[in-house]
């Protein structure tokens, strides 16, 4: 599912570049101090799922992967430094798995993600212009609930802080117009508390997810 919405989301903008309107011969503006650029994007988020411990009963949790929409905004304060900012949110389902009582079924999460990076650009004036990333991430989790296993009551994701590394290629369809290709990885492990017939369960989760970003930005 993640692998066939990037897809078709990539294969629409780079329909855009077929376009008389976006052909190669039209000169290249380039990246400017004081650039204000707003993108709307489809992702996929792939937790990695790579560690973390549940208490009492062992094993480790796992959340599921994730496909939504996305905005982003930049600010170049030269044409080589910009700042970025991420508005997204998704939903992903919830296990404890290898415990001593099998997989156990917490429902879903909902995350809010935002993630700010300072970004390199060391090609500003290219039609393709490739860029790194470092920063930071807050991941506030809410509306814990849906269907769960027999026994368990409750679940509460304390919210996250870590660092974020960033990656991407921004190609000018026209002077105002670019398409953006763009992964993150954020390192989020967030402790969380399960309540069930049996007591309440401690955990804590290693998600550092992959994001992975098609999607075309505006220049202003």
């Amino acid at each position: 599912m993640i692998r066939k919405s990037i897809l078709l989301a990539g294969a629409a903008a780079l329909g855009l570049l077929a376009q008389p309107a976006l052909a190669q011969d039209t000169p290249v503006r380039g990246k400017l101090a004081g650039d204000f650029m707003i993108g709307a994007s489809v992702i996929g988020v792939v937790p990695m799922n790579d560690g973390g411990s549940v208490d009492a009963i062992g094993g480790e949790p796992h959340a599921g992967n994730a496909v939504t929409g996305q905005l982003d905004f930049s600010y170049f304060f030269t044409p080589n430094f910009a700042v970025n900012l991420i508005a997204a949110t998704t939903r992903h389902d919830l296990e404890a798995r290898g415990t001593a009582i099998g997989t156990v079924d917490l429902g879903h999460v909902w995350a809010l993600p935002p993630t700010l990076t300072f970004q390199y650009h060391p090609l500003p004036a290219s039609r393709f212009s490739p860029y790194v990333g470092v920063g930071v991430n807050w991941t506030a989790f809410y509306s814990e609930g849906g269907s769960r296993s027999a026994g368990v009551y409750s679940v509460n994701v304390d919210s996250s802080f870590g660092f974020a590394l960033n990656a991407g290629l921004d190609i000018e369809l026209a002077p105002n117009w670019l398409m953006n290709l763009d992964v993150k990885w954020i390192y989020m492990r967030p402790d969380a508390t399960v309540d069930t017939a049996l007591g309440r369960v401690s955990a804590n989760a290693h998600i550092d997810p992959w994001v992975f970003g098609v999607g075309v930005r505006y220049r202003f």
